[in-house]
């Protein structure tokens, strides 16, 4: 795609989101555990986001130098993988991964007897996996409250150990419901795990090859939501999704219902349409950053008041997620305000009838701010970002009736 992707304002949005990706969250989860049950699995519905396709083709790759690009799940997961299973690799990435902290996992890895080195900047990518030179130990402490995917990591290796291991959150936990996501999924291919307050406990256990489908993304469904809330009129529909999902981002359905999206089943698919709004909205992210965005964009569109907690986590994404988002909303005239681990959203009280929002080699900042073309002509630059989790996201705007240009 060229440098600037622009989306004629369209208030009246009716269609099906056909190529709505599936969860990447789930795809590179299940990629790791068939790896680990010997790829002996049958897998449907794999995402096609970039991220899952670079897991799919790394986690059995027999070269030694592993380069993730900006894919911070598949940088996490392969390097418990690779560390656990005794492989010696170099795992690389682009320069915003190489800005990354991962010295938490490094740390937790090394105390189980894995032999990594940092190549350039201590706690941070690129990393050479010399080896596992034997399980040391049986019990790990790690913050609960640090990125999800490096508890996850541990606890998909963690059958394949000796020993097994008992993990030990301290403190406040974020993001339970990825945790609880890994948890459910080790089971579906046979491995128990125990889950309860601040422990996790996984014994000495072989994963079982099995078939397995993968869900719609909730994610990317969340800037379906969006779309409906902003547009004057609207009817969406979302295939192979469901309400009783393992994905942390369901979220955005009771979210949504307050900023005026109804959400009901209706045969195989998820109907959005138009609901009542509030004018005040509160939520903790703790759970569900990946939502934050989004709406934030919306509040700050439709005059609703935001009061948000759990986005610490925002700064060590793609980008600083929290910076990005002030700069962007700035430019419709709202604001995100911080104060001690709180953050107020002041809506805007005039649109501009054009705005060019910038991305940040952020995908959710693409996704996030093009809803906005419900209520006005939006550009885009630098909108190739999107492969990282919805590669289809422009041709799906286009069959629901939004005018896009390059």
């Amino acid at each position: 795609m060229n440098n600037t992707i622009t989306i004629q304002k369209n208030s009246s949005i009716y269609g099906t989101a056909n190529l709505l990706p599936a969860s990447k969250s789930i795809s590179n989860r299940v990629l790791i555990i068939n790896a680990l049950a010997g790829n002996a699995s049958q897998l449907h519905n794999l995402s096609d986001a970039n991220d899952t396709q670079l897991m799919l083709r790394l986690v059995n790759s027999k070269d030694r130098i592993i380069d993730v690009e900006d894919a911070g799940t598949t940088m996490r997961f392969l390097t418990a993988y690779f560390s656990i299973t005794n492989q010696r690799k170099v795992l690389t990435g682009t320069q915003r991964m190489k800005e990354r902290p991962i010295g938490i996992l490094v740390d937790a890895l090394r105390t189980l007897g894995a032999d990594i080195d940092y190549q350039e900047k201590e706690g941070y990518p690129p990393l050479t996996i010399n080896g596992f030179n034997g399980q040391k130990t049986t019990s790990l402490k790690i913050r609960g409250d640090i990125s999800s995917q490096f508890i996850s990591a541990i606890m998909m290796v963690a059958p394949v150990l000796p020993q097994g291991i008992k993990l030990e959150l301290e403190g406040k936990i974020g993001s339970r419901p990825y945790i609880e996501m890994t948890a459910s999924l080790m089971a579906q291919f046979g491995v128990k795990t125990k889950f309860v307050g601040n422990l996790i406990t996984v014994t000495p256990q072989t994963y079982t090859p099995t078939e397995f489908t993968v869900e719609s993304d909730w994610s990317a469904a969340s800037y379906w939501f969006a779309i409906t809330a902003l547009a004057e009129k609207a009817e969406v529909l979302l295939p192979r999704i469901s309400l009783h999902s393992l994905q942390g981002d369901r979220a955005i359905v009771d979210i949504m219902k307050t900023l005026g999206v109804e959400a009901e089943i209706e045969g195989s698919q998820l109907k959005l349409s138009k609901g009542s709004i509030t004018k005040e909205l509160r939520w903790d992210f703790t759970h569900c950053p990946d939502l934050a965005q989004t709406v934030a964009v919306v509040c700050a569109a439709k005059g609703v008041k935001g009061s948000f907690t759990g986005l610490e986590s925002l700064r060590i994404k793609e980008t600083d997620r929290i910076t990005a988002l002030q700069n962007e909303l700035k430019k419709i005239g709202a604001d995100l305000i911080e104060e001690s681990s709180q953050w107020t959203l002041v809506p805007t009280d005039k649109l501009p009838t054009r705005v060019t929002f910038a991305t940040y080699k952020d995908h959710r900042m693409a996704m996030a701010f093009a809803p906005l073309a419900t209520l006005m002509d939006v550009d885009i630059e630098n909108p190739g970002v999107v492969k990282k989790s919805y590669p289809n996201y422009w041709n799906d705007l286009k069959a629901v009736g939004f005018h896009l240009t390059e």
